[in-house]
């Protein structure tokens, strides 16, 4: 199985912490996606990442689909098997992926523009809704014990992109969102060498 991924993205970062903690045999191969390079766009019609190629030449696609396929594969429970809690893990993953979305958005947006083009009102929108996430969370943090989930991954993904692209602009007055990271990685290890690097 291969996973095509890119060190800085979030998502993928989510996925290879995942498949780490799951035990799933997975070769790594670093692509950049902006380049289309053959093996990415010949397998994800997208030419986005992460993808997946199964050993039997399946894509798949994107990190949410991949971390339910990952939760199969495993034999192990990277989901709760009790609905209620099932459905909490699953929005909990979906509120830090919303974030990432918003926080990628303003990225590309002062990436791919030149100054003089960049919106600033599109921008302030984004933020404002990462203000809000990260206020909710900060109020409601997810409990980590013994068994992490798919929403534990994707916090860690996103709050590694925050530290890595928004250093100094986030973590005021949330103390319970900053203090997370070092929490989890005594949970999980391997958080400094799979959270998003430059």
């Amino acid at each position: 199985m291969k996973l095509l991924y890119s060190p800085a993205s979030p998502y993928s970062s989510k996925v290879r912490m995942a498949a780490r903690y799951l035990g799933v045999d997975i070769e790594e191969i670093k692509v950049a996606a902006m380049d289309d390079p053959t093996e990415l766009i010949e397998t994800n019609p997208l030419g986005k990442i992460p993808t997946v190629v199964t050993n039997e030449g399946q894509a798949i696609f994107d990190s949410r689909a991949i971390m339910h396929y990952l939760n199969r594969v495993s034999g192990k429970t990277l989901y709760p098997t009790k609905d209620a809690k099932r459905t909490e893990a699953e929005v909990f993953e979906a509120l830090c992926d919303g974030i990432t979305d918003c926080l990628v958005a303003i990225v590309y947006e002062k990436r791919f523009h030149p100054p003089e083009k960049v919106h600033q009102p599109y921008i302030d929108r984004q933020w404002s809704k990462v203000i809000r996430g990260l206020d909710h969370l900060n109020a409601h943090m997810p409990k980590t014990g013994k068994k992490l989930n798919g929403g534990h991954f994707a916090l860690a993904a996103m709050i590694g992109y925050l530290m890595l692209r928004f250093p100094g602009e986030w973590e005021d007055g949330r103390t319970e969102l900053t203090a997370w990271p070092h929490r989890f990685a005594k949970k999980f290890e391997a958080f400094a060498e799979l959270k998003p690097q430059g």
